[in-house]
């Protein structure tokens, strides 16, 4: 069983929910919107719903093909481990996986497993502050528990060429935890330290969902390292508050990556990977990257090795190997079972390049220009907006064709419709993640569904209008969906008429 923590209530690393109007009524579960009002209000709505309890969600997102839709999904009283059926098949959604965990602000669900639940509390496996010394470089101060391995972490929680920022907030990985360290530059008038003081606080999880609520505290905590050094009784309460109890497994490790969760559609494409606060993440994903994100698209569905180069701050930069990860969801149940899973890997130095030497596909952000020689480390290299590969196979998909401009024209205008609804009428009930997340989750849902239905028919044969179904262009993608069937394994012949001949 999960231990519960004993914890005082409002402690300073705690999350303060608004006080609930004792004169307002307990709010009941948003009606399924009728056919009617949907053609009132203009919008084409799909209405997907799970029978899980009680608890409905109601989300208005925007289909890449088919225009805006509205999604209802319930959360309650689900079995984890089984995909949901019952979605709308006309927008190429059969089937959604099942809620595993639970909203900080929703209640505890009994029929989740003792490790679904554990995964979605507090779980710190440790808390610790590097410092820079003249002397000897990068090393960890101080760290609780005492015993427990950081080899490393003192290279990732301080990004090479951060002396020269005053402030920055980094994750990374270290074996199967993952971390957050905010980082900070105080000048100081010592010799011995050579003018400039820098430390790093930063924390242990098994998993990246929860990290993003204890950044303010991090950021508090690295402030008053820097001006009282060695005082580290907060970030032992802090500790003694939020340590894990880690789950039954082997040797009391976790050896996997944390399980994909669904509760709400706000967290059903992106579980464990909401790293930041709701504050426009994606938003500057796109306008960064602009068309170029649909290459981004391509290669995350392919399952390369993306790494990313910047120099500091990284904080931004690891956002953006989150949002690359966003881009490859899928919620048919079996896709992808037998590719390698994109894992973020988040910040990188050279200590992980004997790590990295293993991995079939990543994410992952680094400061050091090296690892742009390194090139059996990685298959795409991205410096600022400049993608490349030195995989002659790869080439030709860094070259935007008619249909992905037209995938990018609609996803820009679905965001400029949402946020002029956020403006004009108030509507916070979607976000900006949300439509992203859920565009791309569709796009690959409906070019795998195609893939599976003509797999399965007695003319397992691709056509080119099978192509623009699946938003495709019949000649500038055929090298693109050559390569996805060869890594997904599907078994279909590809015939695309006229390929030299354009008419």
């Amino acid at each position: 069983m999960v231990k519960q923590s004993d914890r005082a209530p409002l402690l300073d690393w705690e999350e303060i929910p608004p006080p609930p109007d004792p004169n307002q009524a307990a709010p009941h579960p948003p009606a399924l919107p009728s056919e009617k009002s949907s053609k009132a209000a203009g919008k084409r709505t799909a209405t997907c719903t799970a029978d899980y309890g009680t608890t409905t969600t109601t989300i208005t997102c925007i289909s890449p093909t088919k225009g805006p839709l509205t999604a209802v999904v319930a959360s309650g009283n689900g079995s984890p481990g089984r995909p949901l059926t019952g979605l709308s098949k006309q927008h190429g959604w059969d089937h959604r996986p099942e809620p595993l965990g639970t909203e900080r602000n929703v209640p505890f669900l009994p029929a989740l497993s003792a490790r679904d639940q554990w995964e979605e509390k507090d779980q710190i496996v440790a808390v610790f502050v590097v410092t820079f010394d003249t002397r000897s470089g990068n090393m960890v101060e101080w760290c609780l528990p005492h015993d427990i391995n950081l080899d490393g972490v003192e290279f990732k929680s301080i990004a090479s060429g951060s002396h020269r920022i005053a402030s920055d907030f980094i994750y990374f990985r270290k074996g199967c935890y993952f971390g957050l360290a905010c980082f900070a530059n105080m000048p100081v008038e010592s010799e011995l330290e050579r003018g400039a003081r820098m430390k790093s606080v930063g924390i242990l999880s098994p998993s990246y969902t929860l990290l993003y609520r204890y950044m303010h505290f991090l950021e508090n905590q690295v402030k008053n390292q820097l001006k009282c050094p060695g005082n580290y009784s907060p970030l032992e309460a802090f500790y003694e508050d939020k340590k894990a109890v880690l789950p039954p497994a082997v040797n009391g490790l976790v050896t996997a990556c944390p399980t994909w969760s669904v509760t709400t559609i706000n967290r059903c494409m992106h579980p464990e990977m909401k790293i930041t606060h709701p504050a426009g993440c994606m938003s500057q994903f796109i306008q960064f990257f602009g068309e170029q994100i649909m290459v981004l698209w391509k290669l995350a569905l392919l399952r390369k090795r993306i790494l990313i180069f910047s120099p500091p701050p990284v904080g931004v930069v690891c956002y953006r190997v989150y949002c690359c990860c966003c881009l490859a969801n899928v919620s048919l149940p079996g896709v992808g079972v037998s590719v390698p899973e994109l894992r973020p890997f988040f910040y990188v130095n050279i200590a992980d390049i004997a790590a990295l030497e293993t991995e079939l596909s990543y994410v992952a952000c680094t400061t050091e220009k090296i690892f742009e020689e390194k090139k059996e480390l990685y298959d795409v290299y991205i410096d600022n907006q400049n993608v490349k590969t030195h995989r002659s196979h790869l080439q030709p998909l860094l070259r935007l064709n008619a249909a992905d401009k037209e995938k990018y024209r609609k996803l820009s205008e679905q965001r400029q419709v949402l946020l002029y609804t956020q403006e004009v009428d108030g509507d916070c009930t979607s976000n900006e993640e949300d439509l992203f997340i859920l565009f791309f989750m569709e796009l690959n849902n409906r070019i795998f569904q195609t893939l599976s239905e003509v797999a399965g028919s007695s003319d397992p044969t691709l056509t080119a209008e099978h192509m623009r179904a699946m938003g495709l262009d019949p000649r500038g993608d055929r090298l693109f969906l050559l390569q996805l069937m060869e890594v997904y394994g599907v078994d279909v012949t590809l015939v695309i008429d006229n390929l030299c001949c354009p008419t």
